[in-house]
């Protein structure tokens, strides 16, 4: 049997609500979000002719809000413009991470390294970073003002560089030689000694056009 839908109550939000609206706005929640936390929280009271009366003056005072908030955001987007923030992750050999740096991650590192308080809303991150390197992370700030910054991903492993042509043909030529003095070692004749070295440089010269 298909269950009946849930009438909403319209309610006057006291404060900023996540996906459902700003203070001093009009809004409509389902009943158990209102008894579970909007009204517990004080976020939210239940709208009728006393609390509609209050409306004007919720939203006279977000008016005043918002103008103390945009300009708190676009000064802290310009700090953060000029600032390359760092962490440290567990990684490889290779360079690759176990794990990856998230949107949590962020907000971490701001307060740590700069004092920064945050809420995770305000990280657009579509994606986890989950390589080494230089990234450009990107914010919202209160009142829609965009930040960006850089943030340096290291490991705490050291990364092999990978080998030059030229040490992977040094190495080459070191194990033919050793290869020859061991055949020599043995009393194997010339001509099987010799096939084995053409093999050998056959496949040294494979490893150096990879």
């Amino acid at each position: 049997m298909k269950q009946p839908t849930q009438k909403k109550t319209e309610l006057l939000l006291l404060e900023d609500v996540r996906n459902l609206g700003r203070k001093g706005e009009l809004a409509s929640a389902k009943p158990g979000f209102i008894r579970n936390y909007l009204l517990p929280q004080k976020k939210a009271v239940i709208a009728d002719n006393r609390t509609i009366r209050m409306q004007e003056k919720l939203l006279e005072e977000r008016a005043k809000q918002a103008v103390v908030d945009k300009k708190e955001s676009e000064e802290l987007a310009a700090k953060l413009k000029e600032k390359t923030f760092s962490t440290l992750v567990k990684n490889d050999s290779q360079g690759h991470l176990y794990g990856s740096v998230t949107v949590a991650d962020i907000v971490k590192i701001l307060e740590e390294q700069e004092g920064i308080n945050i809420d995770r809303k305000h990280v657009i991150m579509p994606k986890p970073i989950k390589s080494l390197g230089v990234f450009e992370v990107e914010l919202r700030l209160k009142e829609d003002i965009p930040a960006t910054f850089k943030l340096k991903v290291e490991g705490e492993t050291k990364v092999e560089a990978p080998k030059t042509r030229a040490e992977v043909i040094e190495e080459g030529e070191e194990t033919l030689a050793a290869e020859g003095d061991s055949v020599e070692g043995e009393g194997e004749d010339l001509p099987i000694r010799s096939e084995r070295e053409k093999e050998m440089k056959e496949e040294l010269e494979e490893r150096t056009k990879e």
